[in-house]
């Protein structure tokens, strides 16, 4: 799940970091009133779920009160890569004499979380990876000792050769360190990380995302989830028990297990093809499943077939097949549908699809193929 940078930033606040001042408005008059009790130039900043704000316009400095609610005109209501900015945050603008960048991950190569650093703050740390690697150091987290302060020192040295500035800094990345961990957060990251000329260290920018999986144990975080910046599909899915990602292609795949889920864009990206999405309905056996996943599948004009992959074990071939009998009559689908059923009752459920004239396969390629040949 995402939130907003002054989500990000409250959270930050919680556990001691460096944040300005600053306020969320959602219109011109509340920037206006913020930017005036603030008494400072400030920033006013788009709340949007996409990077890349600052150069669409999302992101402007102002002087003064009323050029903040100049601004906000401007921004409230922008169009940033298909979201539309219906809040922004106002926040004080500060004197910048460098900028860097401290961001936390998981990395589920090494199963630890890796914290990194690097003097070029400001910009994409992915182009930083991928032009100068040389400045991003890496210092992977044991997950029972936790980050100790020697390695965040060690860290903000290699950012600061200030060895004072360094020690702001490195508490600084021992505060994100435990708001990540909190959290259960999956990525938390600074970009930039500022020194002020007079020394100081702020965290300027905020970003975090939280792993779905820990969301229950925060029910706070999971409050400050902004459905309008979510994929509508992806919350219908939410809410019908179905774990659903959208995707570019245009092979809509339905399959149980989200092992088979991954297997199965796998094989449809060897042989050619895009996925339309990744779609899990799970282990049960609840046709009602199949008809809300079809449902989503087809709002996707770019699907052009769909590709059914069922491996029956807890999930019934035959419960699926009734499913997708009841989807094809209730939504008349506009699109070639293909079916692989192998497992428990698959006979009972190929007989059950011979009612729309569907044949199953047993072979996950052979069914594959078909989907890209018929969505061609």
């Amino acid at each position: 799940m995402k939130i907003h940078e002054y989500q990000a930033k409250e959270i930050f606040r919680k556990f001691g970091m460096p944040v300005p001042e600053g306020e969320v408005a959602t219109t011109d008059n509340e920037v206006g009133r913020i930017a005036d009790r603030i008494g400072k130039p400030v920033m006013v900043k788009a709340q949007v779920h996409v990077g890349g704000r600052g150069k669409a316009g999302g992101v402007k400095y102002a002087e003064s009160a009323h050029r903040a609610w100049e601004i906000s005109k401007e921004i409230l209501g922008m169009d940033i890569k298909g979201c539309i900015v219906k809040k922004v945050l106002v926040t004080e603008a500060v004197e910048i004499a460098s900028e860097a960048y401290i961001g936390m991950i998981i990395d589920r190569a090494a199963k630890k979380p890796v914290m990194m650093a690097s003097p070029a703050g400001g910009v994409d740390i992915e182009e930083v990876a991928a032009t100068t690697p040389e400045r991003i150091m890496k210092l992977y987290v044991d997950p029972l000792l936790g980050l100790q302060n020697y390695q965040a020192l060690k860290l903000a040295r290699f950012i600061y050769d200030d060895i004072k500035i360094a020690r702001k800094a490195s508490q600084v990345i021992m505060q994100l360190y435990r708001a990540f961990m909190y959290v259960d957060a999956s990525l938390a990251e600074v970009n930039p990380l500022i020194t002020t000329p007079d020394g100081e260290v702020l965290a300027i920018d905020a970003k975090i995302n939280i792993d779905d999986n820990g969301l229950f144990r925060h029910p706070d975080i999971e409050a400050m989830r902004d459905l309008d910046e979510e994929d509508p599909s992806e919350t219908e899915a939410k809410n019908a028990g179905l774990s659903f990602v959208k995707l570019e292609g245009n092979i809509g795949c339905i399959v149980n297990g989200a092992g088979l889920a991954m297997a199965t864009m796998d094989t449809v990206k060897h042989f050619g093809a895009e996925p339309a999405n990744f779609l899990d309905i799970g282990g049960s056996s609840n046709p009602e499943k199949v008809i809300n996943a079809m449902r989503i599948i087809l709002k996707d004009s770019n699907v052009k077939a769909i590709l059914f992959n069922i491996f029956g074990g807890i999930t019934r071939c035959d419960d699926v097949a009734n499913g997708i009998v009841a989807a094809v009559k209730e939504l008349n689908p506009p699109v070639p549908i293909v079916v692989r059923l192998t497992g428990t009752n698959e006979e009972e459920g190929r007989k059950i699809l011979e009612e729309i004239n569907l044949v199953a396969t047993s072979s996950m390629e052979d069914v594959v193929k078909k989907a890209i040949e018929l969505a061609a």
